[in-house]
């Protein structure tokens, strides 16, 4: 797998002071994607031991409230093999620092469900995430109002509560911001 970038202080994806990664390699391929760069699987550099090294670093201040994967798309099958070890490591250094998870795949119909995006890899990954923000991006729904998301359609889920009621539950904020309304 191949990243982007990795931002050192993110305040947009997520809750708090994030490092986010940026994986590349994304076929859904939305209108005005913001990254549209990142579509291409071979773009950016590596993602070899010594970037998940450097991510851990990152992440070990106080300041530092969790990690956010971002693309691209993390859950491309071909990304979710390369991240799954990673995220292992994350959760086990760091298990108090939430993982949030942006994607175009819907959680209850794509990725709960057989598709193209459900792989061995699937279900242990969304264990070890906190947040999933789910759905493509849609221009027509977009809207600057939208805290963590950028159109309407998109939801913001609490993974550990939704795979524990065997449906979709929101993510409630520590803040009390976002508004889940469309």
């Amino acid at each position: 797998m191949n990243y982007g970038e990795i931002k050192d202080f993110d305040i947009a994806n997520g809750e708090g002071v994030r490092v986010s990664l940026f994986v590349s390699g994304c076929t859904h391929q939305c209108k005005n994607c913001f990254n549209k760069e990142t579509w291409s699987f071979s773009f950016g550099q590596p993602f070899t031991l010594d970037t998940e090294d450097i991510i851990l670093e990152k992440l070990a201040p106080d300041y530092i409230s969790g990690l956010t994967l971002l693309g691209g798309e993390p859950f491309e099958p071909s990304n979710q093999a390369a991240l799954l070890p990673f995220l292992r490591r994350v959760k086990k250094q760091y298990p108090d620092k939430p993982l949030w998870c942006y994607t175009g795949y819907l959680f209850d119909s794509e990725l709960l469900e057989p598709s193209r995006a459900r792989c061995e890899h699937t279900d242990e990954m969304l264990s070890l995430i906190d947040v999933l923000v789910d759905g493509e991006f849609v221009q027509e729904l977009y809207s600057i109002t939208l805290q963590f998301r950028g159109s309407s359609n998109q939801r913001i889920i609490d993974v550990k509560k939704s795979l524990a009621a065997g449906r979709v539950v929101p993510y409630v904020p520590m803040s009390g911001r976002i508004k889940t309304e469309k």
